[in-house]
């Protein structure tokens, strides 16, 4: 059961990436780390879980997130600036 909970939030990130701007692929990254976190985390540990679960997600959102351009994508440097290069 725990694996179709994590699988959701990941299935639903992979289809939403296509058609979504760099912050929203940030801020669904961090719901479905956050749901993941939770699902996958011991009853004492639930909180924790979603925190670290969002923060990776929210990273993962952000770096991993695609263009409306077919093969490119969207990355972020160390500096902050944004720029679109082939996945």
């Amino acid at each position: 059961m725990k694996a179709l909970l994590l699988a959701l939030p990941v299935a639903a990130l992979a289809l939403s990436a296509c058609t979504t701007t760099p912050e929203q692929n940030t801020m669904l990254g961090a719901v479905g780390g956050a749901a993941a976190g939770y699902a996958v985390s011991s009853d004492s540990d639930k909180t924790k879980g979603a925190l670290v679960g969002a923060a990776v997600g929210a990273v993962a959102g952000t770096f991993l997130g695609k263009t409306s351009t077919p093969g490119q994508c969207y990355y972020r440097n160390s500096a902050g600036q944004t720029y679109i290069a082939a996945c």
